[in-house]
């Protein structure tokens, strides 16, 4: 990397060539997010070229597009670890690498933590550069915007490098996503402000010639743009520019360097660029399955959701569907063709898709908020004061709920049960299978008051006999297993694995009974104390920290009805981040599966009755 600044453009492009060519033969064999990244390569080197990352500041936003930044960073002997347990994490982050500024698995957030670097830098009256590369679809994310504003107010020097593609993950919503399309399109623009450029040069500096030019420039900007959105902030802008040419791109980026105050470069670029299959659908591409493994085999929670929730849709015209920048990751998209008018893609708006949620079920239509269980998080304020406060009939289905694997630790969705489990009148329901995912959507949607439905990044497991029939369905705990051992308490995608485990205990003459607890919250306590009130040693697994989860539940219901005399064996993520690997390594890694609850049974059983195990 040191050398880059040296190269030739013939070398530049030999380059280029290499990283495109390393980061596809990677991401063929661990998965990966290949499209951004292959759409950043010529933006990736024009930076490196320009700026010194070791001292400078380089943010990226969403850090799915970084993939030829850690090979440029020295990691290029260990990228086939890439996303894999124990290797390169996918995103950046600073405790991999002194190269990466700040953690980037979420979108929307580098404008607010670069400014808050170069407010630092001033503060310390230092003079290195911090560059925020942030994709269009960053832009649709409110915290964005605040960033923007608070950037030109404060006047700091700031590069924010505007990679703009069209697209996050689907192609890009909303009324700035449409603007940004007339600007690099329209010629006319980029022309004319050349040429009010080369007028102000050549004019003498009087303030009339002055005002002229930049009132000529203005009038320019409206006939392309109705709204300079930058500018009328107090950023200035620069570009467009075509983001596969490292010289076009390099130029601007030393012409923003010399620029006081906060300035944006804007780079025109196509997601996946340079692989012909991720050119032609860059949304299949943007994040893809190793080889040797390129989808989970059998049918999907989300898949399943979907499919309910076509059903549902033809049959009740009140429900639409909302979900932020997700129509692909949660299933929708082919429901978003079919129903365009009721399927609302919000962009990376969590906060907004939850409250326009609540404010289309005021007026009486039943929506479904479509969201991964990391993104939710994000809408705590939104879920608390807009929904559950005015006890409004939305329903959160809450994809990737749970371990999700190789994006690691700003993705797993392990933190739901908790800040949910606070809200008065919210429901949370965990389904054990398809068929119990189907009918808690449809029981959902009759409900008077919020629900959310949490389910895995994985394959529905074969259905347990149920004791309900779908036409009368209403969620409560099962009884799916009886033993006099221990009772093992469960919740949704940890069902099957603690009765597999039952069964192997089974062989060894251990009798280890098995409910399904089917609700989050409220917690169905009178039942669950009722069966627990049999055994001495409870087990509690749930694919959710341990830490004001589920079974930290169960241990207070247990303690209220007066039951203390019961050991309590709570199986769930410690108190840390968890990080990437292949979802099966880390939920073995944790003795979420199968082998890991059976051995936690026998060890609890072994310490409450020793010769038990024996």
């Amino acid at each position: 990397m040191n050398d880059i600044g040296s190269l030739n453009d013939s070398e530049v492009k030999h380059l280029c060539d290499k990283l495109r060519s390393r980061i596809v033969d990677t991401v063929e064999q661990t998965g990966g997010h290949l499209s951004s990244s292959l759409g950043a390569v010529e933006l990736t080197v024009a930076l490196h070229r320009v700026f010194d990352s070791a001292q400078d500041r380089i943010l990226w936003d969403v850090g799915h597009q970084s993939y030829a930044h850690k090979l440029l960073t020295g990691r290029d002997d260990v990228f086939d670890t890439l996303r894999q347990y124990g290797g390169l994490s996918g995103f950046p982050d600073p405790e991999e690498s002194e190269h990466d500024a700040f953690v980037a698995g979420h979108a929307g957030n580098a404008l607010s933590a670069a400014l808050g670097l170069a407010l630092a830098r001033d503060r310390a009256k230092e003079s290195h550069d911090v560059i925020a590369v942030v994709g269009d679809g960053s832009l649709t994310a409110g915290m964005s915007y605040e960033a923007l504003n608070h950037a030109g107010q404060a006047g700091s020097r700031l590069i924010i490098v505007l990679n703009d593609n069209g697209m996050s993950i689907s192609p890009t919503a909303g009324s700035l996503a449409r603007r940004l399309h007339m600007l690099r399109t329209d010629a006319r623009y980029s022309g004319l402000k050349r040429g009010a450029d080369d007028a102000l040069i050549r004019f003498p500096q009087g303030e009339r010639f002055r005002w002229v030019v930049q009132r000529f420039k203005v009038g320019v900007k409206s006939m392309v743009i109705p709204v300079m959105l930058f500018e009328e902030l107090g950023i200035t802008y620069l570009g467009p520019a075509d983001g596969h040419d490292v010289g076009s791109v390099e130029s601007l980026l030393q012409r923003a360097r010399t620029l006081h105050g906060p300035v944006v470069v804007h780079v025109v670029t196509h997601k996946g660029k340079g692989y012909e299959p991720a050119e032609r659908d860059p949304v299949r591409y943007h994040g893809v399955s190793p080889c040797i493994e390129r989808e989970i085999n059998g049918e999907t929670y989300s898949s399943v959701f979907a499919s309910s929730l076509r059903n549902l849709l033809q049959r009740d015209p009140r429900i639409v569907v909302v979900t932020a920048a997700m129509l692909d990751g949660t299933g929708l998209a082919d429901l978003g063709r079919e129903y365009p008018g009721r399927i609302i893609d919000v962009g990376i708006s969590e906060q907004h898709a939850v409250t326009l949620a609540g404010g289309l079920a005021a007026g009486g239509l039943r929506p479904v908020v479509a969201i991964y269980s990391t993104f939710l998080q994000r809408a705590f304020d939104q879920i608390v004061h807009d929904v559950c406060l005015p006890n409004l009939p939305v329903v959160f289905a809450i994809d990737r709920a749970g371990i999700v694997g190789e994006d690691g630790k700003t993705h797993q969705g392990i933190f739901d049960l908790g800040y949910l489990g606070l809200m008065p009148d919210m429901t949370v329901l965990a389904p054990r299978d398809g068929w119990h995912l189907s009918a808690m959507l449809e029981w959902a949607l009759r409900c008077d008051g919020p629900v959310a439905l949490r389910y895995p990044r994985a394959r529905v497991p074969e259905p347990v006999e149920c004791l309900w029939d779908a036409t009368d369905y209403r969620p409560s705990m099962e009884l799916l297993r009886q033993g006099d051992d221990a009772l093992v308490v469960a919740l949704g995608s940890m069902v099957s694995p603690a009765l597999e485990a039952a069964h192997a205990l089974s062989h060894l003459g251990i009798k280890v009974a098995v409910i399904d607890a089917c609700i989050a919250h409220p917690l169905d306590a009178a039942a669950i104390c009722a069966e627990a009130a049999r055994y001495s040693l409870v087990i509690t697994v749930e694919e959710h920290v341990r830490t004001g989860g589920f079974g930290s539940r169960i241990v207070t219901s247990l303690q209220d009805a007066g039951l203390h005399g019961i050991r309590v064996h709570r199986l769930g993520v410690p108190d840390c981040f968890v990080t990437h690997g292949s979802r099966e390594a880390v939920l073995a890694h944790l003795c979420l599966d199968a082998e890991g609850i059976r051995r936690a049974c026998m060890q609890a059983l072994d310490q409450v009755h020793p010769k038990s195990t024996r």
